[in-house]
């Protein structure tokens, strides 16, 4: 029996979404026939060819004379693209043959500045050359900076395009598609009614993409792994086409959306598409299933199916998950890693690490060694369940990969790498002298000292991600955190010493949470970059999910939740009363102004009420805090 594992568009353009990866390793390791492919890289390609941009220049000449009032203004990029048509569909296919590593000589003619069509999104050039001295570009690039440069544009060409497709498709985003439709939706109807709907340009795509790669591996079962809302309807419409071509083949439906979103599933339609949905890891559940079609019969684990006009919830106990030391090794095979698009957006070294490069994905533990956060889905498997690998086994998989792929650079996808194993890992790196470049996610208590970091970034590592949160004691200790903001300014600061590149996590809008309290979390954020311990960071709004411990006791954390609609479908952000009547969103926009500012070096000596457009209190901080801090 083969089994085809998919993702489904839109994730991360430069490197693969690991679950297939894992999921491929695993059942090959068990003499299953896994093949897999990425849909997404694949839908990309197609959208920024000639072919399609030729294909969307007459689609807008037809939109453009449709229009009523003919008077009216439309977004810049449609009306530069149709001046310019000819030399978008004449560059696209270089450029992204020259992100792709391809064809590096090209960055010549890009630095040119008169090759590739330069559209809205190239505004932003002009913006900063007032900020830095020499300009932008030579600020951030010098003059032997060439390939980075070059990206930076080609990257900026490629965003245009991607504000072009949206346009045409309102649900297009470069690492998402329809998120809307299935972020935390009550109902089914609305991706059914796009489902039913007018097949437009991606929806045509991704149709002739599922029949390509359905005739390529003629697969008897079909596994879909859906991460993210805006991967939900890439995901239906692929199953979709895939029943037309053959009514036979069976199809699973997992993934984080399904883990956290799908959990109260209770619509019938869903198994028109699909006939097994699956929670929280896919290795054991999957097995199940492919016993359950190979025999006709068999127990199975945490999967839903549609009885008659029901839907049926099965799993049995005798079942269990499969650890992490029996896992085995992700592979990439069957996924063309050569082909994947590297984007360098923003003049920023930690930010670009998202989306720049090829990363093997690799996981060191299952589950969080804290899980104690009020905000986190505690209670789902894919938290709740530390399971990790030791130093050596996790070292024989890196080389196992470096074998395969050719390629060094490994991301820890871990929810929260423990300290320890990255200890005993890094010491293992050094002893075996394998070469790798990594980095991951971290909680940054005080373990991570200045010999520990300095030991990390000997093994290689150049950047973690962490937590900060709502830089507020107060609130950090309401969030079950188990950090301080002095005790981060340590740690980071000790990374930051190391060479290591660190990014936080921001949240804004927290129970309770006071505009003051914002304004002073602002300020001791400005501080951490002032001193150097932070170079990259972003602000979350806060969200309610139904499987934190504030979703299930909102009333401990001084908040109401409102009445729910009636929900068949997806149920994972919950509508709330917060009595502190804080216009959380519209301070949004002044706290993503300053970081923006803060991650090119601008404005970090400046007070921080300049940021919002209205009167916001002064920051009642002191001004040396995180100085101070650092010194202990």
């Amino acid at each position: 029996m083969r089994i085809l594992l998919l993702t489904p568009p839109l994730t991360q353009l430069n490197t693969p979404y690991p679950a297939t990866s894992y999921l491929s390793g695993f059942l090959r390791s068990k003499g299953i026939d896994a093949v897999q492919s990425d849909l997404g890289i694949g839908l990309a390609l197609q959208l920024f060819s000639k072919k399609s941009l030729e294909r969307i220049e007459k689609i807008l000449d037809k939109l453009l004379q449709s229009r009523e009032p003919k008077s009216k203004k439309y977004p810049p990029i449609l009306n530069f693209f149709l001046e310019n048509a000819k030399s978008y569909q004449n560059t696209v296919e270089c450029v992204v043959k020259f992100l792709q590593g391809k064809d590096p000589t090209l960055s010549l003619r890009i630095l040119s500045r008169d090759f590739l069509p330069e559209g809205p999104r190239f505004n932003v050039i002009e913006q900063q050359n007032a900020t830095f001295e020499g300009g932008a570009l030579y600020w951030a690039f010098g003059s032997l900076g060439i390939q980075d440069q070059a990206k930076y544009l080609a990257s900026l060409f490629i965003d245009d395009l991607a504000d072009l497709f949206k346009e045409v498709d309102s649900g297009f985003g470069l690492s998402r598609y329809q998120e809307k439709l299935a972020a935390s939706a009550p109902s089914f109807d609305p991706i059914l009614a796009k489902l039913e709907g007018p097949t437009g340009l991606l929806d045509s795509l991704l149709d002739e993409l599922s029949a390509q790669v359905f005739d390529a591996y003629q697969p008897d079962c079909v596994g879909i792994s859906v991460p993210f809302p805006g991967n939900v309807y890439g995901a239906f419409r692929i199953a979709n086409q895939i029943k037309k071509i053959s009514k036979n083949t069976q199809l699973i439906l997992g993934g984080g959306y399904v883990n956290t979103e799908l959990r109260s599933l209770n619509e019938p339609r869903v198994f028109d598409y699909f006939d097994y949905v699956c929670l929280d890891d896919g290795e054991r559940p999957i097995l199940a299933v492919l016993e359950q079609l190979k025999s006709k019969k068999g127990p199975l684990l945490r999967t839903y199916v549609r009885e008659g006009t029901k839907v049926v919830f099965k799993t049995d106990e005798s079942l269990h998950d499969i650890p992490q030391k029996l896992v085995g090794v992700p592979t990439y095979d069957g996924l063309d890693l050569r082909s994947y698009i590297s984007l360098f957006e923003m003049l920023n070294p930690m930010h670009r690490i998202w989306s720049d490069g090829r990363w093997n994905k690799l996981t060191l533990a299952h589950g969080c060694y804290w899980k104690k956060c009020s905000f986190c889905d505690t209670s789902l498997d894919y938290i709740g369940r530390y399971d990790p690998a030791s130093a050596d086994m996790i070292l024989d998989r890196i080389e196992k990969i470096i074998t395969e792929t050719g390629q060094t650079g490994f991301h820890f996808v871990d929810e929260a790498a423990p300290p320890a194993l990255l200890r005993a890992l890094a010491e293992k790196l050094i002893e075996r002298r394998v070469q790798i470049t990594w980095w991951g996610n971290i909680r940054f208590e005080r373990n991570f000292n200045p010999e520990l970091t300095a030991l990390l970034a000997k093994s290689g590592c150049i950047a973690v991600t962490g937590g900060l949160e709502v830089a507020s004691d107060r609130l950090l200790k309401l969030m079950k955190k188990g950090v301080t903001v002095e005790q981060v300014a340590r740690v980071t600061r000790a990374f930051a010493d190391a060479g290591v590149l660190v990014h936080a996590y921001l949240m804004y809008g927290f129970p309770t949470q006071t505009e003051q309290e914002t304004i002073d979390s602002l300020e001791r954020v400005r501080q951490l970059f002032l001193e150097g311990c932070l170079q990259s960071a972003f602000w979350h709004r806060f969200s309610v999910t139904a499987h934190s411990p504030i979703g299930k006791d909102p009333k401990a954390y001084g908040i109401e939740l409102l009445p729910e609609p009636a929900v068949t479908f997806a149920r994972n952000d919950l509508l709330f009363f917060d009595s502190s009547d804080v216009d959380h969103d519209g301070l949004g926009h002044g706290l993503n102004r300053a970081l923006y500012n803060y991650m090119h070096g601008v404005g970090l000596g400046d007070d921080v009420r300049k940021w919002f457009k209205r009167k916001v209190p002064k920051a009642k901080v002191a001004r040396n805090l995180v100085r101070n801090a650092i010194k202990k």
